[in-house]
């Protein structure tokens, strides 16, 4: 099926015709479309592929622009230096060539087929195929294709999927999933993103098939699970992973969705943005040894599984009973970052059914307070006449205890006559 602007308004409403229109003569998606399609005894065409389109017709949140296009990889690359763009080899083997526009980067895939499929990844052979370029991706509403007069091209009948909010594989969802078990959990995620209903076909190939998780790269399942986490409301998916015995398997322990939804309220009362760690931590990280075992489940980033320690370490030490000082003391501490989410994952811990002004106070405190430099130095006591040594360190956090026992009002010159005088 082809859509036309007036095909366009009739499906998916008015507004939907400006987002195509916008996105069709918008810079990445303009350039690469005028410079990448070409006609002669060589034609090219290009057209921009998946979830941009898919956004646009939907009203979703815009995603990356991504391409497709009839000629080969190296083709590509002389094409864009031709016109002065910069090119990166990222992928060609596999027939991608990412080009950047103004500082933003699109990847260019040439059509492909399947030759041979793995579980993990595929040999594929490079064509001009457009439909058989379809029928290897994966979801319906993924294959939506716009060419370069604005027209939106629908192989697979992916329009039909976006009205019925329904995530649905191309063709038969246990071949789908042979040929990439990762299709698992982008099927939750794009039932999370697309907050659509799963398809029951597609769920019972996914429990047929959910060994083959365990194929995958740690890496990989790291990206895929914390874009669902991620996404506005992952708890539809994650109730749906869990009662098939998904959920367990991924984390190496029994997740707590409840405590998601849980901290997804807490967010809806802050208004903060989803965060995918705090999130992994709700649903996995009870103590603090948790963190350890999903870093190396899941290859987390140091800085990723750092943060996961430091929030479930000692947090029954933060509540708001403590008083304002003490929160401070432990902001500053701690530091910001470390407070808020130590104090955070304190409330998720705690039996009260849901935060009061206390605790919503506590946790905003971590972004309105100006955490303050403590005012000496080791060399502001040896210039006030201490010995260097271990001396210097001993007084710095005497003083330094005193500075905040103040309420950190102390002076500079009320510390160093506080230590002469000692």
């Amino acid at each position: 099926m082809i859509y036309h602007s007036h095909d366009i308004a009739l499906k998916f409403g008015g507004e939907a015709v400006g987002r195509i229109a916008a996105l069709r003569d918008s810079d990445p998606a303009a350039t690469v479309l005028k410079v990448f399609n070409k006609d002669g005894a060589e034609p090219v065409e290009t057209r921009v592929v998946g979830g941009a389109v898919r956004s646009a017709l939907a009203g979703s949140a815009p995603a990356d622009v991504d391409c497709a296009t009839t000629a080969p990889p190296q083709r590509v690359m002389d094409i864009a230096a031709q016109a002065g763009l910069h090119a990166i080899p990222t992928g060609i083997d596999h027939g991608t060539v990412t080009v950047v526009v103004d500082g933003k980067p699109v990847e260019i895939t040439t059509l492909r087929t399947d030759v041979e499929t793995h579980g993990r990844h595929a040999t594929v052979a490079f064509g001009s195929d457009w439909l058989a370029d379809a029928a290897r991706r994966d979801f319906t509403v993924n294959a939506f294709y716009l060419d370069a007069h604005g027209h939106v091209h629908d192989p697979v009948g992916g329009a039909a999927d976006i009205t019925a909010r329904r995530i649905r594989f191309i063709g038969s969802p246990a071949a789908r999933i042979a040929e990439d078990y990762l299709r698992i959990l982008r099927f939750f995620r794009f039932v999370a993103s697309f907050e659509a209903s799963a398809d029951h076909e597609a769920l019972s190939a996914i429990v047929a098939g959910r060994t083959g998780l365990r194929q995958l790269s740690a890496e990989r399942v790291r990206k895929e699970l914390l874009a669902l986490l991620a996404a506005g409301d992952p708890v539809r998916s994650l109730t749906l992973m869990q009662s098939r015995g998904l959920l367990a398997d991924i984390l190496g322990s029994a997740p707590s969705v409840p405590r998601l939804q849980r901290l997804m309220e807490l967010e809806a009362r802050l208004g903060a943005a989803p965060d995918a760690i705090m999130r992994l931590a709700a649903l996995g990280v009870h103590v603090r040894e948790d963190a350890g075992r999903l870093g190396a489940r899941l290859r987390l980033a140091n800085a990723e599984e750092r943060r996961l320690a430091d929030m479930a370490d000692a947090w029954w030490r933060i509540a708001p009973g403590r008083g304002e000082h003490a929160l401070k003391t432990a902001i500053y501490r701690l530091g910001p970052q470390v407070y808020r989410d130590r104090v955070v994952f304190a409330w998720l811990n705690c039996a009260m059914a849901e935060p009061d002004a206390d605790w919503i106070d506590a946790i905003r405190l971590g972004g309105r307070w100006e955490v303050p430099a403590f005012p000496l130095s080791g060399r502001d006591l040896i210039a006030a006449g201490l010995r260097a040594g271990p001396e210097v360190g001993e007084a710095l956090k005497r003083l330094e205890a005193m500075w905040i026992a103040s309420g950190f009002a102390m002076s500079r010159e009320a510390l160093l006559s506080a230590d002469c005088a000692r």
